[in-house]
C-alpha cells in the first residue's frame, strides 16, 4: 500500500506539472460551479414563483361570491408542482413536463406551462446542468488525466526500473487508480455541498448522501477504465484515441441509441387515438348535465322508487345534483384508465431505455440522478394523480353541495326566473372543500430502492474494469 501511494503521489506531482491537465481540471470547475449556482438560482426562483401562484390561485377559488355550485366546478383551479430541492443538481423531467395544471369539471387537463428558461434550449442541445456536467464531461477530464497512467510510463522506459524496484502490476494499477480516484473525490465534493444546502428545503440527508454515492461510483467506475485502457496498450496515442472512442460512445451515443431504442420499441398509442377511443366511451356515460338523458334513466327510477314519490321535485335531494355525481364518478373512471394506460406506456419506455444502463454507465447514472432527485418520470406521474385526486375530490364536494342544497324546482327554472336563480347560489363558505394542495417528493428510502437497479448496474462497470484491471496488471509482470 505505501508503493501504491508512492506512485499516486509522483502522478498528482506529474499532473501538477501538466499544462493540459491543470487547464482541464480548471474549465471543468468552472463550467460545474457556474451550472451549480444558475441551476439553482433557477430553481429557487421557480420554487418562489409556483409557491406564490398557487397561493393566489387558492385565494382566487375561496374568495369568489356565491354562485350556484357547478359554476364553480367549471371556474375550476390552479395546481402547480414546486421543483425537488435535488432538482437544483439534476431538473430531469421537469422542464419537458410542466409543473401546472388546470383542473375542471367533466375532464382531465394534461401538465402544461414548461418554463422557456429551463427547457431545451434553440440549439437542439441539452440543457447544460450540474448532472449533465458529471455525466458527460467529468469522465473526459478522467480519461484526460489517466489516458497515459501507464502507457507513459512504457514509452520513457519507466516502466521496467519500476517493476525492478519491487513495484507490482497491482500496486502500479492501484497507485494510479488511487490518484485518479482522489479527483473523482474532490468532484463529488460540489455535489456534497450543494446536497446539504437542500437540507434547509426539507431535503433528506439521505437522499444527498445517495445522490452522492451514485456520483462516486460513476466516476469511480471512469476511474478504473482510464488505468485499465492505458495499461493495455503500449503507446499514449493508442491509449488515447480508445479511451476517446469509449467516452463518445458511452456518453453521448447510447444515451441517444436508449432512447430512440425505447420510442420506437415499445408502441405508444397516439393522442388524437386515444382521445378518440376516450370520448367514444365518454359518450356512453352521459351528459351529466341533463337529468332526462337516457342513460340516467335507472338512476332516476331507483332514486324515485327508494324514496317513494312520483316526482323529482317531491326528492329530498335535487336529481340534477345527483346525476352530476353518478355523472362525474363514471366520466372519472374512464378519464383514469386511460390516463393510466397512457402512464404504463410511459413507463414500459423509461424501463426500456434504462436497460441501456448495462451497456452505458452514462445511461445507468443519468436513470439514478433522476430517481434520487426526484425529477424522474414515476414522479411525474406521481403529481398527475394527486392532482386528480384532488380535482375529484372539490368537484364531487361542490356536487354534493348541489345535490343537499338547491332545490330541484329553483334549479331546473334559474335560467328564466330571476328570484329562483338568485336562490340557487350558496354562500360561498362551501367553497372550502378545496383541499390544500403541496407536491413533495417521495420520501429518501423510496428514492433509494426505486434506483437500486441503477445503482447496481454502476457497481457492475466498476467492478468488470477492476477485474480487466488485474488481469493486466499480470500481464503487466509477465510482459512489461
Amino acid at each position: 500500500m505505501t508503493t501504491a501511494l508512492r506512485i499516486a503521489r509522483e502522478e498528482w506531482r506529474y499532473w501538477a506539472r501538466s499544462h493540459l491537465a491543470l487547464a482541464a481540471a480548471g474549465l471543468l470547475a468552472l463550467v460545474l460551479l457556474s451550472t451549480l449556482v444558475l441551476t439553482t438560482l433557477q430553481v429557487r426562483a421557480d420554487d418562489t414563483r409556483r409557491t406564490g401562484l398557487q397561493r393566489e390561485a387558492r385565494e382566487a377559488f375561496l374568495s369568489q361570491p356565491a354562485r350556484h355550485p357547478h359554476r364553480m366546478v367549471h371556474y375550476g383551479h390552479f395546481v402547480f408542482r414546486s421543483p425537488a430541492p435535488l432538482a437544483v443538481f439534476d431538473p430531469g423531467l421537469d422542464p419537458l413536463t410542466g409543473q401546472a395544471i388546470y383542473l375542471e369539471g367533466h375532464r382531465q387537463n394534461t401538465a402544461a406551462f414548461a418554463p422557456v428558461g429551463s427547457g431545451a434550449s434553440p440549439s437542439g442541445m441539452p440543457t447544460l446542468t450540474p448532472a449533465v456536467v458529471y455525466q458527460v464531461f467529468a469522465p473526459l477530464l478522467l480519461v484526460i488525466l489517466g489516458f497515459a497512467a501507464v502507457a507513459r510510463e512504457r514509452e520513457s522506459s519507466t516502466l521496467v526500473p519500476l517493476l525492478t524496484q519491487g513495484a507490482t502490476g497491482r500496486s502500479l494499477l492501484l497507485g494510479k487508480s488511487v490518484a485518479l480516484a482522489a479527483v473523482a473525490a474532490l468532484l463529488v465534493v460540489p455535489v456534497i455541498g450543494a446536497g446539504l444546502a437542500t437540507l434547509t428545503d426539507g431535503e433528506s440527508v439521505w437522499a444527498v448522501l445517495a445522490l452522492a454515492s451514485a456520483c462516486a461510483l460513476y466516476l469511480l467506475g471512469w476511474c478504473v477504465i482510464a488505468v485499465a485502457v492505458s495499461t493495455a496498450f503500449r503507446s499514449r496515442h493508442a491509449a488515447l484515441t480508445a479511451l476517446a472512442a469509449l467516452w463518445i460512445g458511452l456518453t453521448l451515443v447510447m444515451p441517444v441509441v436508449a432512447a430512440t431504442y425505447a420510442a420506437r420499441s415499445v408502441a405508444a398509442t397516439g393522442k388524437t387515438e386515444g382521445d378518440l377511443r376516450m370520448l367514444a366511451e365518454l359518450r356512453r356515460v352521459g351528459d351529466g348535465h341533463n337529468a332526462s338523458d337516457p342513460a340516467f334513466a335507472r338512476l332516476r327510477a331507483d332514486l324515485l322508487a327508494s324514496h317513494g314519490v312520483e316526482r323529482p321535485e317531491d326528492l329530498p335531494v335535487n336529481l340534477r345534483g345527483v346525476v352530476a355525481q353518478y355523472a362525474e364518478e363514471k366520466l372519472t373512471r374512464v378519464l383514469v384508465e386511460h390516463a393510466e394506460a397512457r402512464m404504463a406506456e410511459e413507463r414500459a419506455q423509461a424501463q426500456a431505455a434504462r436497460h441501456f444502463g448495462w451497456l452505458s454507465p452514462a445511461v445507468a447514472f443519468a436513470s439514478a440522478s433522476r430517481t434520487l432527485a426526484g425529477t424522474d418520470l414515476e414522479t411525474h406521474h406521481r403529481f398527475l394523480r394527486e392532482s386528480e385526486a384532488l380535482r375529484f375530490g372539490f368537484v364531487q364536494a361542490l356536487n354534493r353541495v348541489h345535490a343537499e342544497h338547491l332545490d330541484f324546482a329553483d334549479d331546473i327554472r334559474r335560467s328564466e326566473d330571476a328570484d329562483a336563480e338568485r336562490r340557487t347560489r350558496v354562500d360561498p363558505a362551501f367553497w372550502q372543500v378545496l383541499d390544500e394542495f403541496r407536491f413533495l417528493p417521495r420520501p429518501a428510502a423510496e428514492r433509494w430502492t426505486a434506483a437500486m437497479p441503477s445503482l447496481w448496474m454502476l457497481l457492475l462497470w466498476l467492478v468488470v474494469p477492476v477485474i480487466a484491471g488485474l488481469r493486466l496488471a499480470r500481464r503487466l509482470e509477465t510482459s512489461p
